[in-house]
């Protein structure tokens, strides 16, 4: 039996090779366009890794300077508690960290030998009450037989003198009662203001010694941080420049970043033995960020006498080429132009600049050297950006 097949039409046959060619073309298309997309897109990003990122400053008034110090904080109130009274410590009732009150126990002391010295005194003015009670009444009898001649003239004064002398013995027991009970009142150590306990250095059976002068150690240590004191030496060339109520902040090294607010409450007005005249600032601690015994790095503004349209701006932003002094500005459309300054004061880490900038002005901080007129560049942040913790 013969297999016969059934032709194709050449019509099927074209139709067929069409879609073939249409499906191949199409995925040429896709694969170039998809090359060009890629290429488009990493030229794209090429470019913008290409334009630096810099950080710009705004130019301040120069009517106002900044003095950078370093500077010291302290509690508002810090004092060491002391025993009066030796002894051995019984218990102790406030540990480091410790929030406590004016008047709270913060330890008891045990003085066996102070106790029985106050029975002892309690003892001997019971004693010169009984004489001096005996000697009044004979006094008295004394005084009595006089008016009927009984006994002499001599020996009633003898009798009142003898009264006087038991009285001042009954004072001088009595003073000592009211000496030992005291003392023995200090066998409590209670806290001399609200405040925290930053140190304690005893333990329950610990000897204590009585005193604070030569090697001894205070068994506690209350802190009121509330508010907080900063100090400050200003060198004797700026001295005259600070006042009390002029405006200043402060950062420290565990907020980095981060400045706060302060205020120059009083200054000593003296000149010490450094050639310094020392600052106090007050910050409001009330958030509880801060910790005393720490340092902080104080800008103080103070006023400046300078030319008019003068500006202040960071040193770090001079740009020193053939030509002079310049800086780098940004336009609003993030193109950089090289302008030339006049420089009026030096302060260090601030300039003033005299003439070729305004307080509009973008001004790159830290510029690259290579930088020049027509540079393409993005700004990081904007100007004058930052946080900032008032005192309030």
């Amino acid at each position: 039996m013969l297999d016969t097949q059934t032709p194709i039409a050449p019509a099927k046959l074209k139709r067929a090779g069409a879609i073939a060619a249409l499906v191949l073309a199409a995925i040429v298309v896709a694969g170039t366009a998809s090359r060009i997309l890629s290429y488009r897109s990493l030229a794209a990003w090429t470019a913008e890794q290409v334009v630096p990122t810099v950080n710009v400053v705004k130019p301040k008034d120069a009517s106002v300077g900044t003095m950078a110090l370093p500077g010291r904080i302290q509690a508002w109130a810090e004092a060491p508690v002391y025993a009066r009274t030796s002894g051995y410590l019984r218990k102790w009732y406030a540990d480091i960290g410790q929030e406590v009150k004016a008047g709270e126990l913060l330890g008891e002391i045990d003085a066996p030998d102070l106790d029985q010295q106050l029975q002892a005194a309690t003892a001997a003015l019971a004693t010169a009450e009984a004489q001096r009670a005996l000697a009044e009444a004979t006094a008295s009898r004394a005084d009595r037989l006089v008016g009927q001649a009984a006994v002499s003239q001599q020996e009633a004064d003898q009798r009142r003198s003898d009264l006087a002398a038991k009285t001042a013995m009954r004072q001088q027991a009595k003073a000592n009662v009211d000496q030992l009970r005291a003392m023995t009142g200090f066998k409590r150590l209670v806290a001399p203001f609200d405040g925290k306990v930053i140190s304690r250095t005893t333990d329950v059976g610990a000897l204590i010694a009585a005193g604070q002068g030569g090697n001894a150690v205070p068994l506690f240590t209350v802190s009121d941080t509330s508010k907080l004191r900063i100090y400050v030496n200003v060198p004797q060339s700026d001295a005259g420049l600070v006042s009390s109520g002029l405006k200043a902040s402060f950062t420290v090294p565990e907020f980095p970043g981060r400045s706060f607010d302060a205020e120059i409450a009083r200054t000593s007005d003296a000149v010490n033995t450094q050639g310094a005249m020392l600052v106090q600032l007050i910050f409001d601690n009330h958030e509880n960020l801060l910790k005393p015994g720490g340092y902080a790095q104080v800008s103080l503004e103070i006023p400046k006498t300078a030319a008019a349209g003068a500006v202040r701006i960071p040193a770090s932003a001079l740009l020193f080429r053939r030509e002079g002094i310049s800086v780098a500005v940004v336009g609003a459309d993030g193109v950089v132009a090289i302008r030339p300054i006049t420089i009026g004061q030096d302060d260090g880490a601030e300039v003033e600049v005299a003439s070729g900038l305004t307080r509009e002005d973008r001004v790159i901080d830290s510029p690259m050297d290579a930088i020049a007129t027509g540079d393409k560049v993005r700004i990081s942040a904007p100007a004058d950006s930052g946080k900032k913790a008032n005192a309030g």
